[in-house]
């Protein structure tokens, strides 16, 4: 089957995160190489990321703490500047190689508005686990990803810099998979045998196009 669709993860493929992880460092008073150093530990020991917040402050509820900074009038956001310098241009030529494209990752509500304002003339979906009530890595977020998509599972790439949250369980969907090494996740992860399950392993996503038009003229 060719690939005629590619579907983008949001955090550390699409978006830089850095300026995200040092707003939560200042908003519990912890210095910023110290919050990332703990973010860093936390992953590579197999553990959920929130456990990062627990170290700082017990008790944290992150969804909680999003409203209070919201309401503090620090909430959320991302822009222009926090997008990987590869992201524009790899969705037009995408897009020009007539591929279907879509963003889809664990995002809130108010992430998925920022998204639209960003996304919306270069994809052809942008949709939330808030929007459909479905998180990664559950199964029924795939499902809410193949539904959306017009192609069968094995046609759809799925691209994520993790590989519990992204390659596993988008391959177990029936997806095929590119992991992009970059964030916390993706260095870290890189080295986990699991890594050789997807189909791609990349360092840009410059390199998706290319990827793409030789496995579809290999499967033609």
């Amino acid at each position: 089957m060719t690939i005629k669709a590619v579907v983008f993860d949001v955090g550390e493929c699409l978006v830089d995160e850095t300026r995200e992880y040092g707003t939560w460092a200042d908003w519990l008073d912890v210095p910023r190489h110290t919050f990332v150093a703990q973010l860093g530990a936390v992953i590579a020991q197999g553990r959920d990321y929130r456990e990062t917040f627990q170290v700082f402050r017990p008790g944290f509820d992150l969804y909680e703490e999003r409203e209070r900074r919201a309401a503090a009038g620090r909430p959320e956001w991302f822009g222009e500047d926090d997008l990987y310098q590869d992201v524009r241009p790899a969705l037009a030529r995408l897009r020009a190689d007539g591929l279907w494209l879509a963003i889809a990752g664990n995002q809130t509500v108010r992430a998925g508005r920022i998204l639209r304002e960003l996304f919306t003339a270069d994809v052809d979906l942008i949709g939330t686990s808030d929007d459909w009530g479905a998180g990664k890595p559950d199964p029924l977020f795939f499902e809410r990803v193949a539904e959306s998509t017009p192609a069968e599972p094995g046609e759809i790439l799925y691209v994520g810099d993790r590989l519990d949250n992204d390659v596993l369980p988008a391959a177990k969907a029936g997806m095929r998979t590119a992991l992009i090494r970059r964030g916390p996740w993706g260095w870290i992860h890189q080295h986990d045998p699991d890594a050789a399950r997807a189909t791609f392993r990349i360092d840009s996503l410059a390199e998706l196009p290319h990827l793409i038009a030789e496995a579809n003229a290999a499967a033609s």
